[in-house]
């Protein structure tokens, strides 16, 4: 069970995923605010953490993007087994597998066993994606799309804001009605809990198509933490081994406001991490 006190919340484990740093579209202060109240054992950081392919077109690095790098690193330094697991965004950290940054553990997927004895394989996902695989120019066209999308949905939600209204994902709706996308990731779900049978465990979780989902599909768990950039999504592991998805607009009303920033922001350390972004913005060209 998670202990809990002011605000904060205790896991065994936590899978975030998809944070897109380097993008107007990173929800950086709600993650922030996530980071500061939550605590674990483990912090399994599943793929596309920093959008290499953005930065390679654009430089884009606030201090808030700077803050989510330093928070992890201290989380690291803290005791904090965080492991990460690169996607196709920030592909160029893969040359990197088995090394360890800043305390951070680079792995190209892992197997974790819950405290009730469930192996469950980690990988972002995208090397089961048929189309980042094969016609990697349509992914990159598809990125484009979905970037002028966010940017739609961005100043959608100034406006909903402007009216005292919640937050809502103008993108993730269109995902769910086009048949052609709902196809998709019911394709790549049947791939990931074939694959993890195959590997002979419990269950997988993985990130990868900012569609968040727990559920059991044949007898196998599969889990997506989703993203931070419509969904504001997590998925965590109890000290019983419970899995448990995370919908953290939802749960931060109840805690303290996203927009105290400078009460999420202590405590941390500062110095430049922009190197990170720019070694990972070296992606392969399409």
């Amino acid at each position: 069970m998670d202990n809990r006190f002011d605000g904060l919340k205790i896991y065994r484990s936590i899978w975030i995923s998809d944070i897109h740093l380097g993008t107007p579209g990173a929800s950086t202060d709600q993650l922030l605010h996530f980071l500061k109240c939550t605590r674990s054992e483990n912090l399994f950081l599943v793929g596309d953490i920093i959008d290499g392919w953005q930065l390679k077109k654009r430089w884009y690095w606030p201090q808030a993007h700077n803050d989510i790098v330093q928070k992890l690193l201290r989380k690291a330094r803290h005791g904090t087994n965080v492991v990460f697991i690169p996607g196709n965004h920030d592909e160029a950290a893969r040359q990197f597998v088995n090394v360890t940054f800043g305390e951070i553990k680079i792995c190209l997927d892992y197997i974790h066993e819950t405290a009730d004895g469930k192996r469950l394989w980690i990988v972002h996902g995208d090397l089961f994606d048929h189309v980042i695989q094969h016609a990697r120019w349509l992914a990159y066209i598809g990125d484009k799309a979905y970037q002028i999308l966010l940017r739609v949905n961005r100043w959608l939600n100034i406006w909903r804001d402007a009216f005292k209204l919640p937050y809502w994902s103008f993108s993730q709706y269109l995902k769910l009605k086009v048949k052609l996308a709902v196809s998709f990731i019911s394709a790549f779900e049947h791939a990931m809990v074939t694959e993890t049978r195959r590997r002979g465990c419990s269950g997988i979780i993985c990130g990868h198509i900012h569609k968040p989902e727990l559920k059991i599909t044949d007898g196998i768990i599969y889990g997506n933490d989703g993203d931070w950039v419509e969904s504001r999504s997590a998925l965590v592991e109890h000290y019983d081994g419970k899995l448990e998805l995370l919908n953290w607009d939802k749960i931060s009303k109840n805690i303290a406001s996203v927009a105290d920033v400078s009460s999420v922001k202590d405590g941390i350390d500062g110095g430049p991490t922009a190197a990170l972004g720019e070694l990972l913005s070296k992606s392969n060209s399409p």
